[in-house]
């Protein structure tokens, strides 16, 4: 079953009533269909087959949907990509899903080109001089694919090494809709879904369940997330859900100073990284029990665990830590070092199994094998199930550092920073926010004293994206090591957690 054709109902029953809003533009269900199945008759004509890999580096825009479901309408595989990464990164990403054609802004398309692969040449173009062909012409009908085929490659990255492509199929789609649907929200025609978040990730994957419902989408159209705004939409035009936002987003939405009127609100999505207590508590008191929160990762998109909006309001400490109930169709085990399951109330990782689980990692058995080690993904993220029978997320195995719900990786970020012939070792590592949740440090060891702070964040600001520039610096005559000459990142996080330098 190809994961578009979920779409198909809503298109015969709603076919004249808005599917897509973007500003002051919009499109009708049968539109949007018609404007899919144009853009797969685009690809036959330009030599595009089944399984090869369209890339997508673009901001939130009227365009983005039908690019991203269009390419799986036709039996393609769709690559979408942080549109904040540095042009580097996605040429890199590009190389490694060995992509046939990118879509990016015109003023990233020369960065991205002269950053490709040497003997890798996809087709570039920008998105403001694609144009999308005639919806008038003979409808192609969905393509037939294989459950298992894939339609979305999600790039991660883990601590060490470069990013890895967690391969989503079709059947991983079509699961992760269904249970969005069964358990975390049960979208409706009569529902105005609010997406600001990037539709290269979690609004992306929202947008499905809600299209299959017929709900109308509204596409954020600012760029960066302004509360009073956002809020000021909802009130305009009667938005009962948003889809997808992290905490952070709900720490800006209790600061707003707006009146306006939420009232239409009956659902929040959240999810991406812990939220503090007093913030949702507050958030629950000023819009009531409208957030759903949800656990997931790229490998498991969006769905491990969830804790509705019911289980929010008068809420005790352990409910509101945790990470809810395992989803329908999931399986949850936490285990030890040896793959051994520990009792409940123990702490171990936490391993998932069902078809809301990658196939694997994009052409890396080796990646792929460990983390599907007997037949279940290994999250990496620390846990235990409460009294209660919730999964309470303790900490992550690895190092990942969440900041704002987005994940930012140490070693691309060390990987970068150790190449400027002044710095003899770096490490990074996350410290507390009080707005992003974490932000990103860095410990230097320079080898030249003329070499500072301004320097670096100069360095930086050529080399990586913005949102993982570090935010702390601190200059060191040695890096503390165990005796077999590991960085104790930890020891670093407890010296300068509590400081404000």
């Amino acid at each position: 079953m190809n994961v578009y054709s979920l779409l198909t109902d809503a298109v015969r029953r709603r076919g004249q009533d808005v599917a897509l809003r973007y500003g002051d533009r919009t499109i009708t269900y049968r539109e949007f269909d018609a404007t899919c199945a144009a853009l797969g008759r685009w690809f036959s004509e330009h030599g595009y087959a089944r399984g090869d890999r369209v890339l997508l580096f673009i901001r939130n825009g009227f365009e983005y949907p039908a690019l991203l479901l269009g390419t799986m309408r036709a039996g393609l595989i769709v690559v979408p990509v942080n549109a904040k990464l540095h042009p580097r990164e996605v040429a890199w990403i590009a190389g490694n899903a060995e992509a046939r054609l990118i879509l990016a802004h015109g003023d990233q398309v020369e960065s991205i080109r002269s950053a490709l692969p040497e003997g890798h040449q996809p087709t570039i173009i920008a998105i403001e001089d694609f144009r999308f062909p005639e919806a008038d012409g003979p409808a192609t009908p969905v393509a037939e694919v294989e459950p298992d085929d894939p339609a979305w490659i999600f790039y991660t990255s883990g601590t060490t090494g470069k990013p890895k492509g967690a391969t989503l199929s079709h059947r991983n789609l079509v699961a992760c809709a269904s249970n969005c649907i069964a358990d975390v929200f049960a979208f409706q025609q009569e529902d105005r879904v609010l997406h600001v978040a990037p539709l290269s990730h979690g609004s992306g994957l929202y947008l499905i369940p809600a299209m299959a419902r017929g709900s109308e989408n509204i596409i954020y159209d600012r760029t960066g997330f302004r509360a009073d705004e956002v809020i000021g939409t909802v009130a305009e035009l009667r938005v009962s859900v948003i889809a997808f936002v992290a905490p952070t987003m709900i720490v800006r939405m209790l600061e707003a100073e707006t009146g306006a009127d939420t009232s239409s609100l009956r659902g929040v999505i959240y999810g991406g990284a812990p939220i503090h207590l007093d913030h949702i508590r507050a958030a629950v008191a000023k819009f009531g029990p409208i957030f759903h929160q949800l656990y997931g990762q790229g490998e498991a998109p969006m769905t491990i665990s969830y804790l509705p909006g019911s289980h929010h309001l008068g809420a005790d400490d352990e409910t509101l830590v945790s990470a809810g109930y395992v989803r329908t169709g999931v399986e949850v085990r936490i285990v030890d070092e040896d793959d051994n399951d520990v009792p409940d109330g123990e702490d171990g990782e936490i391993c998932v199994r069902g078809d809301v689980v990658m196939k694997g990692y994009w052409r890396n058995p080796e990646a792929s094998q460990k983390a599907l080690k007997g037949g279940w993904l290994h999250t990496g993220d620390m846990g235990r199930f409460d009294k209660g029978g919730r999964l309470r997320v303790l900490d992550r195995r690895h190092d990942t550092i969440i900041s704002g719900g987005t994940n930012i990786y140490p070693k691309e970020v060390e990987d970068v920073i150790a190449a400027h012939p002044a710095v003899r070792e770096v490490i990074a590592f996350g410290l507390p926010d009080p707005q992003w949740g974490e932000c990103v440090a860095v410990a230097v060891v320079a080898g030249d004293s003329g070499f500072d702070e301004q320097a670096l964040l100069a360095y930086c600001k050529e080399n990586l994206a913005s949102f993982k520039k570090p935010q702390r610096v601190f200059f060191l005559d040695d890096l503390p090591k165990n005796a077999y000459g590991k960085v104790l990142r930890r020891q670093l996080r407890e010296k300068f957690g509590g400081t404000g330098a």
